[in-house]
């Protein structure tokens, strides 16, 4: 039996990026049995008209556009959209794909056929390169306590020392497993979320990729980078991020929901302090060197005020609810 890949591509206010993105997608489905769901996360601007109208003047007709109704984040509009399922019931796999990636004409193809080569690996992942064809970093390392010092530290000497928890791993060369990897370009087995679950939508936005691929490698699965599968990704096209001035609050509530959900709360407090000592040693280092520190304004500020008004809010427990499983929604839809 063929299997069949959904796509779902997710959509706030970039309406003609999104259209873009799509067109390089039917492109990449020529072979692959399946169909394309573009969900609007309730933009607000005409977006969710905008782009029905195209993909119906365009006769793209394995596309479809949906509208979320609400804007719940990351995690919500990729949810909605696998919940949908395929236009004739449920699919085998589920790409997760950004409005800002545009995947090469066998990106696709390569995810799939790695998944059914190897069944140990739930997940797999494309190799991101920018507009250039330089690979984008989209491997990594489950954070950890010395992961958040060494990461806002950043001095060669403890990087060297700290080496195994370092949380970015260098772009690899071949395929291979890794902890967990960027949500821009992410296949996912259905079977493998119908046992772990869906993305939390307790993220907004960031970490939620990172919980889902713990939550797999704890149910004893793989996520693997698949070198041949090639997307060229927009970085941070989508939320901006390259241009923050200021860390927006979601991400400070996204850092502590994942170490506090996962690790607990001791945990995510000694987190947070390793971040704050290894950030304090930057801009220690920072001063004498003559230059200013490399981070956002006022982001350790920030961090501190967060996190401590988090650790004495409502407790949560540490694993947190459930996230809903995928189930059999799609097969009724």
């Amino acid at each position: 039996m063929s299997a069949r890949v959904l796509v779902v591509i997710l959509n706030w206010r970039t309406p003609d990026m999104t259209l873009r993105a799509t067109e390089a997608t039917l492109a990449a489905m020529e072979g692959v049995e399946g169909a394309v769901t573009v969900v609007d996360n309730d933009s607000g601007d005409g977006s969710f008209e905008r782009m029905r109208d195209a993909v119906a003047a365009r006769g793209w007709g394995r596309v479809r556009v949906l509208q979320s109704g609400r804007n719940g984040g990351f995690g919500a509009g990729n949810n909605a959209g696998i919940r949908a399922g395929l236009p004739d019931g449920r699919p085998d796999f589920v790409l997760v794909l950004n409005s800002d990636a545009f995947p090469r004409p066998d990106a696709i193809r390569a995810l799939r056929d790695h998944l059914l080569a190897h069944p140990r690996a739930a997940f797999a992942g494309s190799c991101l390169v920018d507009e250039t064809g330089t690979p984008q970093l989209s491997t990594f390392r489950f954070p950890t306590i010395p992961g958040q010092f060494e990461g806002a530290a950043r001095t060669g000497p403890l990087t060297r020392l700290l080496a195994r928890w370092v949380v970015p791993v260098p772009v690899p060369e071949r395929s291979c497993r890794v902890d967990w990897l960027a949500g821009a370009s992410l296949m996912m087995r259905m079977d493998a979320l119908d046992e772990i679950g869906l993305f939390d939508e307790r993220f907004f936005l960031y970490f939620e990729e990172t919980d889902l691929c713990l939550r797999l490698a704890r149910a004893g699965h793989e996520v693997h980078f698949v070198r041949d599968s090639v997307v060229m990704h927009i970085d941070s096209g989508t939320t901006g991020a390259k241009d923050w001035d200021e860390v927006p609050g979601y991400w400070y509530e996204s850092r502590w929901h994942y170490f506090e959900k996962n690790h607990g709360r001791a945990y995510a407090l000694a987190a947070t302090a390793a971040q704050v000592a290894g950030g304090l040693l930057h801009r220690l280092r920072s001063l004498l060197a003559g230059r200013r520190p490399d981070e956002p304004r006022r982001f350790l500020r920030r961090l501190v005020a967060h996190d401590l008004r988090a650790l004495f809010g409502p407790a949560r427990t540490a694993a947190g609810p459930a996230p809903q499983a995928a189930g059999r929604i799609s097969e009724n839809n």
